[in-house]
């Protein structure tokens, strides 16, 4: 039986450290923090990235069975007992920018087997966004059936998926997953940007946070 990889819920972690402390951030990361996380239950996936484009430079991607994962006994106790690696290296602690955002999938509505068993792509683009509300429903069709489906449509991109944040913000996060971090510099994925009039009235309304888009390149992952 193929193991599953990807749910509905999903925690990312981004963050920027003093240069002088990037060794043992990534040396705590690496060899006890991933595997910590790992070995809790409904944790599918987890792999850290760095961006090549954007910001903050850390990233920590955590595929959940779902968001309810994050309530959980086994999730709760490793949180509420930090090793003294934790204490001393925890993004939160030493971060001189520190995102924690937890998310739910809204496109697609279900995931096939294919998708729910794919592996953390090597690369990604990440954008997290809001709109107005009075524009919220025609921007979220305008997304699903239009913009995402078009750039995957794009040679080098793997796959679109859309969350909306329950902790964190801002309220939308895009998930592209890329064969390598020099899709979105293609001229295919040029010509895809503004190939549905549609998108000339929506994007305009789209407010980006500071260093999105982003684009990443993992760097580890068990």
């Amino acid at each position: 039986m193929a193991t599953k990889k990807k749910g509905t819920g999903l925690m990312m972690v981004w963050a920027d450290v003093p240069a002088d402390k990037e060794k043992e951030f990534n040396r705590w990361y690496n060899e006890e923090h991933l595997a910590e996380r790992m070995r809790i239950p409904g944790f599918l996936s987890g792999a850290r990235y760095e961006a090549v484009k954007g910001g903050p430079k850390h990233l920590a991607v955590y595929e959940l069975e779902n968001i309810a994962v994050l309530e959980s006994d086994a999730y709760m106790k490793v949180r509420k007992n930090p090793t003294e690696w934790t204490k001393r290296c925890s993004p939160d602690v030493i971060g001189t920018t520190f995102i924690r955002n937890v998310y739910t999938l809204i496109h697609p509505r279900t995931l096939t087997s294919a998708v729910a068993e794919s592996d953390m792509a090597p690369a990604l683009q990440l954008g997290r966004m809001d709109v107005p509300a009075e524009i919220d429903a025609d921007f979220n069709t305008w997304y699903n059936t239009i913009y995402i489906p078009n750039y995957e449509k794009v040679p080098g991109v793997i796959r679109g998926r859309r969350f909306r944040a329950v902790t964190g913000t801002p309220t939308y996060l895009t998930f592209y997953e890329f064969q390598n971090p020099k899709v979105s510099e293609s001229a295919a994925w040029a010509a895809q940007r503004d190939i549905a009039p549609e998108t000339q009235r929506i994007r305009p309304h789209m407010r980006h946070a500071q260093g999105s888009p982003g684009v990443y390149v993992k760097t580890f992952q068990l």
